[in-house]
């Protein structure tokens, strides 16, 4: 099975390698081998696109691959070739899956292949040690994946007068604030606080084992999210807002995309 992978994946990466390959042909060296971060869901391309987009305005040279149009272990055996997971925004995770069944009628329809899905992307990149980063739902299934829980509907749940979610997702915006000096977000964004876009119904409640919040709304609604002790750790961030559609000037915005695709580099040359 890898060996279909590595060979679909090297003619996925031939149109952009090609040029290396003219200029190194004499020397006959081999061509360099190419960045690729698995996206949890990047298609259909209307919906799901900016993703991509925001990753190739950090590097143009970054393969996105979109990980959830397959059986589980094809995405797994991909993810194997990866040097980064992407996980992206999207319907509500099954709150069964934080032990509040009772609440899925707070809930949009479950997508349980979805929730399957990366709930083994995750397990894989943290045993290859691999960069990983979460967006809006991203943050909610990492932060359940490590034995936190939500707030299944914030509008009800939550005595709060900040819009998480607006009709007019499109101008929907909050500030964020106490991003600590010394997190991985401050050491980013060089930011202790801004303005960011919202568009969810849920959020983090019960903060996961072993994690940090390091940024929140004026409401004390965990925004971000990164390992607690990070010495010897991959890179690990989430964020609830989506820095994918904001923009490109927004501190909170490209430089994350850019320290992961980074990480992700490193990543690829070490392994």
């Amino acid at each position: 099975m890898k060996k279909k992978v590595r060979n679909s994946i090297k003619a996925l990466a031939l149109p952009i390698l090609l040029p290396a390959l003219l200029m190194l042909s004499c020397a006959r060296q081999e061509p360099p081998k190419p960045v690729m971060i698995g996206i949890s869901k990047a298609l259909p391309e209307s919906s799901y696109g900016h993703y991509a987009k925001w990753i190739a305005r950090a590097d143009t040279a970054i393969l996105c691959i979109d990980l959830y149009h397959m059986p589980v272990d094809s995405a797994l055996a991909l993810l194997d070739n990866c040097s980064g997971l992407l996980i992206s925004g999207g319907p509500d995770v099954y709150p069964a899956r934080y032990g509040q069944e009772g609440d899925t009628v707070k809930c949009d329809p479950a997508d349980f292949f979805r929730d399957s899905l990366e709930w083994s992307l995750i397990t894989k990149a943290r045993e290859l040690n691999m960069p990983i980063m979460g967006i809006c739902r991203g943050l909610q299934i990492l932060n359940i994946y490590h034995d936190g829980s939500l707030y299944p509907d914030i509008p009800t749940d939550l005595d709060t007068l900040v819009k998480h979610r607006c009709e007019d997702w499109q101008h929907c915006e909050h500030s964020v604030d106490k991003v600590p000096a010394g997190s991985l977000l401050y050491e980013i964004c060089g930011e202790e606080e801004g303005m960011v876009n919202t568009n969810h119904h849920q959020g983090i409640h019960r903060l996961g084992k072993d994690l940090s919040a390091v940024a929140y709304s004026s409401d004390g609604l965990i925004e971000s999210i990164e390992y607690a002790e990070r010495d010897g750790k991959p890179f690990f961030l989430a964020v609830q807002w989506h820095p994918e559609r904001m923009d490109t000037l927004n501190p909170f915005s490209m430089p994350i995309a850019r320290r992961f695709v980074s990480e992700a580099r490193s990543y690829c040359l070490e392994h």
